[in-house]
């Protein structure tokens, strides 16, 4: 895995600058701590750093074909590479390295854009045609990979992380308020568009081209939804079967490397499938990394040691305390590039750590399934207010909720008219595209009442839903819930949260790439041409991947109740060590500099939060503090005082210069 940089001059003015080039790698070094590479000719410049994990000795980028028109820098993997350079050589291309890089630029070569459609894997990457002058650009199916850019009147920049399009003085830095809505309703802002103004996001399984005059955005592939006649046609235990071969068979791919693999095991059944296929099928040696949490609440370390005494890897753990918490709370967001509304990517970052300072560059994950199989509890969520929604007066079809969350019932304040207030639909909410995730997105969306009058005033106008709705493709209303709730999960959070600022920005924060079998696109092509009621049957979620494993994963574990993934807060910012950043950031005079949140409701909000009599706090304000916290770092590390952490510009091992 790596990190990639480039300037595309649209109109000729010179070479572009080579040492601006270096500043953009430099500032994100670690995404490529092996190697450091430069293309440079009359019209452009594009960089790499290198986290070397195929062809180590021969790997080194940018790569270019054999006529040195074309040119390469890429972030990522391409798994089925041998398969496809197979194919490219019987065609008549011929290589000199042993790169999966390589296989991607003579794909390209023979396909055109076209060569997306046939790589199983991860990846952002740039090829410079120097005859067309034109610069393509292309990201994997789901976003594993990021991919930013920014346009002005004359030239073109890209990157890998927004930090390093901010190296260039040009680029202008300002808080996007309709994106920091978007943040405060979805979690997450909505692909183009990030929280600074004016840069862009690639989205997933889309393609960019930019010539000098012009410049196109196309997809490639598309969340899936299939006919009726398009639907698996053969039994449930046929699915099993099938779902069993097609893991296996991502998971042989994913092991593809020139150096050691691990994984990551969380004690839930995701991870503990990845686990138990790499452990029983390729290697029973290996070795695997969990996080433990100091509140009890949040750990899980019990179902990892069943998992570890089942497999008998080789395990090792990280204690995520709240101080360690508190403590690297910046630095996340330094990596993540947005506001976050939970403390959950900061024991991910930890756990990368650890697994580097194990000597390990590349973990195998198991995230994505929850998605791909219908396991959160929002989908059953939505699955029993649909039923409660057609017969809205029924007294025991609402009890349903209390299965899915009796910690919130637990509390005898919430009896029946808590739960018609929070979670009712009468008949005419059903067809709403919306519906699954609505309850949360305005209860979320109320913490606007945190901004500040300018930004209020500033958003008098704008609605993110009508956002959200803009991105719907054609016929959603008419899907089951749970195929709508599932497109929501995947389009708007999974690539824009939980594979950025729990995935690759926490792990690459420490140059490990992260692997996730489960985000074959044959995988979840295949999951999505199910019945709805094999993910879910009734309110048990993923059933037909517990059903498929039910004799490899111990049933302790196959059979636990769904834990969502989740870390403290108010014990991590309110206790007897309180970070010394928080008052800083949140004082009146730091909150009236950065004009974002209003001062005096920040500090009713701190004051509730650390007044210890205050026993019961809402989960809706626990996320507005971290998100106002966070969206302050952002201010304080990407505007009043970018760079937050200065770098000399890399030094390149390989520079090609073309001069014409």
């Amino acid at each position: 895995m790596c990190g990639i940089a480039g300037i595309f001059n649209l109109k000729p003015s010179g070479p572009v600058d080579e040492n601006l080039i270096r500043q953009m790698l430099a500032i994100m070094s670690y995404r490529g701590p092996d190697e450091c590479g430069l293309y440079l000719d009359s019209r452009i410049g594009l960089g790499q750093v290198r986290l070397s994990i195929i062809g180590l000795e021969s790997g080194s980028q940018p790569i270019g074909n054999e006529k040195g028109n074309l040119w390469i820098v890429y972030n990522g993997e391409a798994f089925n590479y041998i398969e496809l350079k197979q194919e490219l050589i019987e065609k008549g291309h011929r290589f000199t390295t042993e790169t999966d890089t390589e296989v991607v630029l003579h794909l390209y070569e023979e396909y055109g854009p076209g060569c997306l459609k046939k790589i199983n894997g991860q990846f952002a990457f740039a090829i410079w045609d120097s005859r067309k002058a034109e610069l393509f650009l292309a990201r994997d199916r789901t976003g594993i990979r990021p991919l930013f850019y920014y346009r002005s009147g004359t030239r073109f920049s890209f990157a890998s992380e927004i930090k390093a399009l901010f190296c260039d003085p040009t680029v202008t830095r300002e808080i996007d308020f309709q994106a920091l809505l978007q943040v405060f309703t979805f979690w997450t802002t909505l692909t183009p568009a990030t929280l600074f103004a004016g840069i862009k996001e690639l989205p997933p399984g889309h393609s960019m081209t930019i010539q000098s005059k012009d410049s196109k955005i196309e997809p490639y592939w598309s969340i899936p939804h299939f006919s009726t006649q398009e639907m698996w046609s053969h039994s449930f235990e046929e699915a099993c079967e099938e779902i069993l071969a097609l893991l296996k068979d991502s998971v042989r791919v994913r092991l593809r490397a020139d150096v050691p693999v691990g994984a990551y095991l969380s004690g839930g059944l995701d991870s503990s499938i990845v686990t138990t296929l790499i452990a029983k099928n390729f290697n029973n040696r290996l070795k695997t990394f969990s996080i433990g949490f100091e509140e009890t609440r949040f750990d899980e370390s019990k179902y990892q040691n069943k998992m570890v005494s089942a497999l008998g890897t080789d395990h090792q753990h990280v204690q995520a305390t709240n101080v360690s918490i508190a403590d690297k709370f910046p630095d996340v967001i330094w990596h993540c590039e947005k506001p976050l509304l939970r403390t959950a990517p900061v024991p991910l970052f930890l756990l990368s750590r650890l697994v580097r300072e194990n000597n390990f560059k590349v973990v195998l994950t198991g995230e994505g399934a929850d998605e791909i199989f219908g396991g959160y509890n929002i989908f059953r969520e939505a699955k029993v207010r649909h039923f409660w929604g057609q017969q809205p007066n029924s007294i025991l079809r609402p009890l349903l909720l209390q299965r899915l969350y009796p910690y919130i019932f637990d509390n005898p304040s919430r009896g029946s008219q808590f739960l018609k207030n929070f979670f009712s639909a009468e008949p005419a909410d059903l067809k709403n595209p919306f519906f699954s995730h609505l309850v949360r997105w305005k209860n979320t969306g109320k913490n606007k009442m945190f901004f500040a009058e300018e930004v209020c005033s500033a958003l008098a106008d704008y609605d993110p839903l009508n956002s959200a709705a803009a991105r719907m493709p054609a016929g959603f209303h008419d899907r089951d819930v749970l195929s709508r709730a599932q497109f929501l999960e995947m389009d708007i959070f999974l690539a824009n949260y939980l594979l950025s600022s729990q995935g690759d920005r926490v792990a690459m924060a420490h140059s490990l790439e992260i692997r996730l079998p489960f985000l074959d696109h044959r995988v979840i092509e295949f999951a999505f041409r199910l019945p709805p009621r094999w993910r879910i049957r009734g309110l048990n979620e993923k059933y037909l991947l517990k059903r498929a494993f039910e004799k490899l994963i111990p049933d302790s574990v196959r059979n636990r109740a769904k834990q969502p993934y989740r870390a403290p807060i108010r014990e991590v910012f309110f206790n007897q060590s309180e970070p010394d950043y928080l008052k800083e950031l949140l004082s009146d005079d730091a909150l009236k500099k950065a004009g974002l949140f209003d001062d005096k409701k920040v500090g009713q909000l701190i004051a509730r939060l650390n007044n210890p009599a205050v026993m019961q706090i809402s989960e809706i304000h626990n996320m507005a503090f971290v998100g106002i916290l966070s969206a302050q770092l952002l201010y304080y590390q990407f505007i009043h005082n970018f760079p937050w952490r200065p770098v000399e510009p890399r030094e390149p091992d390989k520079i090609i210069r073309i001069e014409k």
